[in-house]
């Protein structure tokens, strides 16, 4: 799958800006079982759109993604709130590169 998927990135990385990129990654992610698209997860996990999301609950999704059927982000145990703190951190710190995605 890798071996597919590098080239991809190459190509629209190269055709596409980055805030087109991240939208159409975060619409076709699944983010539980039978839950596609960003705007599903908010409403399933946070009762709220994604757009009324807070930093946390965006930030508590973001590190559900490599497992979302196991990390569950409204429920979200020690480990998976470390991470959520450590992407809130991040992020904090790199304003001109989030700054891409608004």
């Amino acid at each position: 799958r890798k071996v597919v998927e590098l080239p991809l990135a190459v190509y629209f990385d190269a055709v596409m800006s980055k805030r087109r990129i991240m939208e159409i990654y975060l619409n076709i992610a699944e983010w539980g079982p039978g839950i596609y698209g960003i705007e599903a997860a908010a409403q399933h996990h946070f009762g709220v759109s994604a757009k009324q999301l807070s930093r946390r609950q965006a930030a508590l999704l973001a590190v559900s993604l490599p497992n979302p059927i196991a990390r569950n982000p409204a429920k979200p145990g020690p480990g998976l709130r470390r991470l959520a703190n450590l992407i809130e951190r991040r992020a904090g710190r790199s304003g001109a590169y989030v700054g891409c995605l608004r």
